[in-house]
């Protein structure tokens, strides 16, 4: 009896050791059969996961904006005062709600083109006002053509021009003119053929954002997503010559198997260069764990303290022979207007940039942009990219509402907070195709071990006590 009782202890161990070498195995075999199929899922082609939501997200994408009010326009236009402003927002659209478009893969390079086309679609319900409402906001035709054309006696006849058609410094305009285009009074009066619409994002509605062509994966997951080259903005090739402009994916996705330590580059159009994020911390996004990846300050450094923006400093009276930091001259991306791009509320700038303007108070947690990406895939889940939208002014003796400013001002007109969140039916199936089958072969993985592990302890402990007992 006590044999045949021992010969079960002994079974019920093998049993368990059994159990827990077939958990070990389980967790190599389990973790070769996630990446396969991560593998699998992410390349950009027809009939995966990827290539759906990659084509046409299920992602609403909003963009709010919030304008700065000019106080005390006079002021600055007779006394050189410093630009008092109020913001009022957020005015909200719908964008990125159209598929992308020309989609053509290229199997021996591995490469996909594409064209992402731009529309906009006003939301009252997420908005303060309406499109119609009137704010004080810079001139922006007076303050680019003084810029651009500096000989004095063509600055006299566009003089003549301003006042022909009473224009000034400042101007009062609707959300919608300035946002998406207005035809200005002065620029209508030029003798020679000049485009007269006027908008800080004219042209929008209809057109497409460039010629994108990335790498789909096939050959190389560790390249699914990246930019290979990109055809959009005009002079973008004087930027590639002078930085690495281009690198990085469009920021909807990036290479799977997402580790803590990485740097994730991502190349944006409406800042003309490629930038980076860094891990910030870990999110529960609607039962998804996600990486939340922000913007250092240091991508905004000066290149004293940051090297690798030497090559975004173009010129050295208006950045201090290249000590001022927190905004992006863009100028030779947008045809020679004096476009300068930073944070809102001129977030990471340094003091001189921000001095002149009244008004401001940068955030931390309002302002940054930040990426909350899925690891083990790469999906980009939630994001929130805010940036705002700056012109040079700069005095001008011969044009006769610039002639009394006293120094340059870096003028915010508007900033923007452009987000998408996963919806809860997409996060549902990523739930149940993703996260929850890897959760479910994780618990496999730890039932096994832990109860192979319990039972060869506990079947050789009796086994052991048995055979004591036995002696006596």
């Amino acid at each position: 009896m006590g044999c045949d009782r021992n010969r079960g202890l002994i079974a019920g161990a093998v049993i368990g050791a059994v159990l827990a070498v077939l958990g070990g195995i389980l967790m190599p075999v389990g973790d070769l059969l996630v990446q396969k199929t991560i593998k699998k899922e992410v390349v950009l082609e027809e009939g995966t996961i990827a290539f759906k939501n990659w084509v046409k997200t299920g992602t609403e994408v909003y963009r709010q904006f919030w304008i700065f009010d000019v106080q005390n326009p006079q002021d600055v236009i007779v006394k050189s005062s410093n630009i008092k402003v109020k913001q009022k927002g957020p005015y909200t659209y719908r964008v990125r709600y159209l598929a992308k478009e020309n989609v053509t893969q290229d199997p021996e390079d591995h490469t996909v083109s594409f064209v992402q086309p731009n529309g906009a679609i006003f939301v009252p319900s997420m908005s303060v006002g309406s499109e119609n409402d009137t704010f004080t906001v810079l001139n922006l035709a007076v303050a680019v053509a003084a810029h651009i054309y500096t000989n004095s006696f063509v600055q006299s006849v566009l003089n003549s021009l301003i006042k022909k058609s009473k224009s000034s410094m400042f101007q009062t305009r609707t959300v919608r003119e300035l946002l998406w285009g207005y035809k200005d009074p002065f620029l209508t009066l030029v003798p020679y053929p000049v485009p007269t619409t006027v908008g800080v994002f004219y042209p929008y509605n209809n057109t497409v954002d460039g010629v994108y062509k990335v790498f789909n994966g096939k050959d190389n997951i560790s390249n699914v997503a990246i930019i290979d080259t990109y055809k959009g903005g005009k002079n973008l090739s004087y930027w590639q010559s002078y930085c690495d402009l281009i690198n990085g994916t469009d920021a909807a996705s990036f290479p799977p198997f997402v580790e803590k330590s990485r740097v994730l580059q991502f190349f944006s159009s409406d800042i003309c260069r490629s930038i980076y994020a860094i891990f910030g911390s870990e999110v529960d996004l609607k039962g998804i764990p996600v990486y939340r990846f922000i913007l250092p300050a240091k991508a905004f450094a000066s290149p004293v303290e940051n090297p690798d923006n030497d090559c975004f400093c173009t010129e050295k009276v208006i950045s201090k022979n290249c000590t001022s930091y927190g905004v992006l001259d863009i100028s030779k991306c947008k045809e020679g207007k004096p476009v300068y791009i930073s944070l809102p509320h001129f977030l990471h700038a340094s003091p001189d940039v921000s001095e002149p303007i009244e008004g401001l108070n940068p955030n931390e947690e309002e302002h940054r942009t930040y990426l909350d990406v899925e690891p083990i895939t790469g999906f980009t889940l939630q994001f929130a990219k805010r940036l705002q939208v700056n012109i040079l002014v700069k005095p001008a003796k011969k044009i006769e509402t610039l002639k009394s400013l006293k120094r340059n001002y870096i003028v915010p007109i508007l900033w923007l907070n452009e987000t998408g969140t996963i919806g809860e039916e997409k996060a549902e199936m990523f739930r149940k195709q993703v996260t929850g089958k890897i959760k479910l072969l994780g618990l496999m993985e730890i039932a096994l071990l832990s109860v192979g592990a319990v039972m060869f302890v506990s079947f050789m402990i009796s086994y052991c006590a048995c055979r004591t007992q036995g002696v006596k």
